[in-house]
């Protein structure tokens, strides 16, 4: 269900006029962009922003002259009074001085290390944005380049993070569980397990995937990994090569692209949208770009939270037969549904073997242990064990053995009713909380995220720049722009938003102080 904050029946006449838009952005921007700068200037606090920026990426150095007011303003087109006011914003920050019948100087670089934001990351100039953009999704702003960096950053309101709160976790109950592993297995630290997986623990997921997956893994089909990471590390490992052609969700996981751009793939992208995926979009792209494999997250999707019914699923199984295409399937989440199971893998509906099943348990099922596995037929499992063996050589066999022990449990299932029920407490407290803010999203039926677009004009970029000041502060707060989940890094209007990290009443508190972040940026 799509989800809007203020009154519904004006959500056509809102992307109507959008997309109208859009599609006169086509043909060129309204103002004209000053040299050296990545946006058109309207006043002096968006100078200020701009300025900021290029003495981060070190356009001048420390006691270089910065142009006088009137070059500055012959350049920008501004009143040379704006870019006096402008000047002396950086004056108060400390960022510049004033010299007396000199003009104005550089005191103090601004690196991207002193921002608190991590790196700086190069969003494309206005001239390299998707012409359907608009025009703040070109800005630069000092923040983290990559998702790991945003974790790092420390920040009161976590809304970054696709992790569960610890303390919904049985903290107390798995170390009781550790203990007893050492009483049983005492030599358990004094060797490695062997590398498809203990084979205690492989007894257990094979029950468990006959229970909830529809399918059961024999033999040698199912290999025990360090997290859904390593799995999909391994799959890139055996299978990619540079040049080889990859589809993959857009929007998709980050870390995934990051790992598929690593090995030189070419990425293709596929559209998904809240009813799933365009089959006959699918098709075209397997007949003419014959990837070798399609990186698939259908289970309440990272980031957006969608799911694919079933009957595209059956689909997806045929037409990877019929192209000779590896589907690789991570299901992260399917176990964090809030009312009604999701439907079957599309594993279960592969007939030939074109699937890799990724399960990964380190979001709701002790993330500390890092266990996750994927099943896949004898010919692909050969590589990745290969590929395995290359790498960890095995996953450690301590963890194994707790997580079988207590994965298995009645505890553990009583644990995941009660954390689903937790979980869709916190999603119901961050839709409210965004109600009257005009943001919109498709409600999810399960996993962590909400997927929110946010109104035009209000850049993703520079929202999260604001949300994280400085990295240190009290009212800090972290999210995810959507550019990180695009395959082609494309200024996109959306944001994620993490629910599973804070409780109903911090995630009350986080939103109210984004959105008014968020109503600001419409006064500069």
């Amino acid at each position: 269900m799509e989800h809007n904050s203020s009154v519904h029946s004006n959500r056509r006449d809102r992307a109507a006029g959008s997309t109208s838009a859009r599609a006169n952005s086509r043909s060129g921007r309204s103002a004209e962009v000053p040299d050296g700068f990545l946006l058109p200037l309207a006043n002096s606090s968006e100078l200020a922003v701009e300025l900021r920026i290029r003495i981060a990426r070190g356009d001048w150095i420390e006691g270089e002259k910065l142009p006088s007011v009137r070059r500055m303003s012959e350049e920008t087109g501004l009143h040379r009074l704006t870019v006096y006011k402008a000047y002396n914003r950086l004056k108060d920050e400390g960022l510049i001085e004033s010299r007396e019948k000199s003009g104005y100087y550089l005191t103090v670089p601004r690196r991207p290390a002193e921002t608190g934001f991590g790196s700086v990351q190069r969003f494309r100039s206005p001239e390299q944005a998707d012409p359907e953009s608009s025009g703040t999704e070109g800005l630069e702003v000092p923040q983290p380049a990559l998702l790991g960096e945003l974790h790092s950053v420390e920040c009161r309101y976590q809304f970054s993070q696709a992790l569960i709160d610890p303390l919904l976790l049985p903290n107390s109950y798995l170390s009781e569980e550790a203990k007893h592993v050492f009483d049983l297995y005492p030599r358990v630290l004094g060797t490695y397990a062997p590398l498809q997986g203990d084979e205690e623990l492989l007894n257990v997921l094979r029950r468990y995937m006959s229970e909830t997956c529809g399918f059961v893994p024999e033999g040698q089909e199912l290999l025990v990994t360090s997290g859904g990471q390593e799995a999909i590390h391994l799959t890139c490992e055996a299978l990619v090569r540079p040049g080889d052609a990859v589809l993959i969700e857009q929007p998709s996981y980050s870390i995934a692209i990051e790992m598929f751009k690593h090995r030189n793939a070419r990425l293709v992208p596929v559209d998904i949208h809240p009813d799933g995926y365009r089959m006959d979009e699918i098709e075209a792209l397997m007949r003419h770009h014959r990837p070798v494999l399609f990186y698939l997250n259908p289970t309440f999707h990272n980031p957006t939270g969608w799911c694919v019914p079933a009957e595209q699923r059956k689909r997806l199984a045929d037409l990877a037969e019929t192209y000779n295409c590896i589907l690789v399937e991570d299901d992260a989440f399917r176990d964090v549904y809030f009312d009604t199971p999701p439907p079957p893998p599309v594993y279960s509906y592969d007939t030939v073997g074109n699937t890799i099943y990724i399960r990964s348990f380190s979001k709701y099922v002790f993330p500390g242990l890092r266990i996750g596995c994927l099943a896949a037929r004898a010919d692909l499992m050969r590589r990745l064990l290969t590929a395995k063996a290359r790498s960890t050589g095995g996953t450690p066999l301590l963890n194994q053995k707790v997580f079988a022990h207590q994965f298995q449990s009645e505890r553990s299932r009583r644990h995941l009713h009660k954390l689903r029920t937790a979980l869709q407490l916190r999603k119901e407290a961050m839709e409210k909380a965004l109600e009257g803010s005009g943001w919109t999203w498709h409600s999810p039926q399960g996993g962590l995220n909400l997927w929110i677009k946010l109104p035009e004009g209000i850049s993703p970029q520079r929202l999260l720049a604001d949300a994280l000041g400085s990295g240190s502060g009290e009212d800090t707060i972290s999210f995810v722009p959507g550019s990180f989940f695009d395959p082609e890094s494309r200024p996109d209007p959306h944001i994620r938003l993490s629910f599973s990290m804070l409780n109903e009443r911090r995630i009350a508190e986080g939103v109210a102080l984004l959105r008014a972040h968020a109503e600001k940026q419409g006064f500069r």
